[in-house]
């Protein structure tokens, strides 16, 4: 039996300190820049596919290291150098795990490539699921996708609201409903190629945080899309649907759809996007506290501040065990008898707001003004207990869990 460690080996180290040193001379003094523009930093992604990071090829040596640690170990160091430029580096990433959660092993080869594109003509992908009127309750999902029998063509009709790179993307992934009386149990994913007619950006919003990705409206009206374009293709699907009645009308167990599989697989990533954050609030927090004096002393000689200190980390690490965690039992094929995906998600998104947010207390007026990153930190960490499932979803997803009772 392998003897049990928690320390990373010789190429997870030398990657984490590529990342690492990548986010620190490329990512970092950008950063307040991209977050002023509000814009997406086109030239900082195609810097980070010039050395191969922005690739398909990096992030799949990440998902496959047989640890389940490469993916949560790059996404906390990118993100330890800014979450809104990290993001619009890594935000191509959930549509590529919709379409490996949900699609063939053809599609997969097929789309992926086509989201990341080249260093010479990068691309993005979006992810659209998200609605007006759903967002965490997907059962009110109310964009369309009817099937054309006579053309072997789906059309797709609805607006999709909240969607990183939406009307961007070279490809976007769409979650639409194919059959409404089964709920969020009929729901479907579909490619959407470039230059599809009738695909448009709709809203793009000026958010709080992460100011430098992309988000936007993407509607659709009338969008026609091949019949092959539908992830898993129409066999699987008709085979989903079928038993989807049969345990409707039996009152057997749920079976989860499109959109919440590719949540599933993405929660831990999500969680250490928010530990890379809280990590950096804190060491800025603490060089700060080291030479800044009061009354003689260096703030940090204060009980009030080294406990503050001390807290952050504690809580920092703790939320890195939690997905770690998660992450190696998903690599290895353990199943999430307690919602651990959800559970590293929650802990570590409460973490980066409670870190950062110490973060600008322990710097004062100083933390307070955009001379110091922690004030565009915390702005950033307000994102994580509201995307891809907010902390009540997460907390209600645990207790269900835990309870094998529909908790509501």
């Amino acid at each position: 039996m392998a003897e049990f460690t928690l320390e990373l080996n010789d190429d997870q180290k030398q990657v984490r300190d590529w990342l690492h040193g990548f986010a620190a001379d490329v990512i970092r003094p950008a950063a307040s820049e991209w977050d002023e523009r509000e814009e997406t930093p086109w030239p900082v992604i195609q810097e980070a596919a010039k050395v191969g990071i922005y690739s398909l090829d990096f992030y799949a040596q990440q998902f496959f290291d047989p640890t389940g640690l490469g993916i949560p170990m790059a996404m906390e160091e990118l993100f330890w150098g800014d979450a809104g430029i990290a993001l619009s580096i890594v935000g191509t990433g959930l549509a590529a795990v919709g379409v490996l959660a949900n699609g063939t092993e053809e599609q997969i080869g097929t789309w992926i490539p086509q989201m990341y594109g080249d260093a010479d003509d990068v691309k993005v992908a979006a992810f659209c699921s998200s609605e007006p009127d759903a967002g965490s309750d997907v059962a009110s999902m109310r964009t369309r996708a009817v099937y054309d029998q006579a053309k072997d063509e789906w059309v797709l009709n609805g607006t999709k609201t909240w969607a990183t790179n939406g009307g961007i993307a070279n490809v976007h992934v769409v979650v639409a409903v194919v059959d409404p009386e089964l709920g969020s149990k009929g729901h479907a994913s579909f490619i959407v190629p470039p230059d599809t007619p009738g695909l448009s950006q709709g809203q793009k919003f000026k958010k709080h945080g992460i100011r430098a990705s992309h988000t936007a409206e993407v509607v659709l009206e009338d969008v026609r899309v091949p019949g092959h374009c539908l992830l898993g293709g129409k066999e699987k699907l008709d085979q989903r649907l079928a038993r989807a009645r049969e345990r409707a009308a039996s009152g057997g167990e749920r079976v989860k759809n499109a959109a919440m599989a590719t949540f599933e697989a993405s929660r831990p990533a999500v969680g250490a996007m928010a530990v890379g954050t809280a990590r950096a609030a804190y060491e800025v927090a603490l060089d700060y506290a080291k030479t800044r004096t009061q009354f003689g002393r260096p703030i940090i000689d204060n009980q009030g501040i080294a406990f503050q200190l001390a807290d952050m980390r504690t809580r920092i690490d703790a939320a890195r065990l939690l997905v770690w965690r998660a992450s190696w039992m998903a690599t290895t094929g353990k199943p999430f008898t307690s919602a651990e995906g959800s559970m590293s998600k929650l802990y570590a998104s409460e973490t980066a707001k409670e870190v950062t947010a110490q973060a600008v207390q322990i710097l004062g007026g100083n933390g307070f003004t955009r001379e110091y990153p922690v004030e565009r930190m915390h702005r950033d960490a307000a994102i994580y207990t509201i995307f891809e499932g907010t902390s009540e979803i997460q907390r209600l997803v645990i207790a269900r869990t835990l309870s094998g009772m529909p908790i509501r």
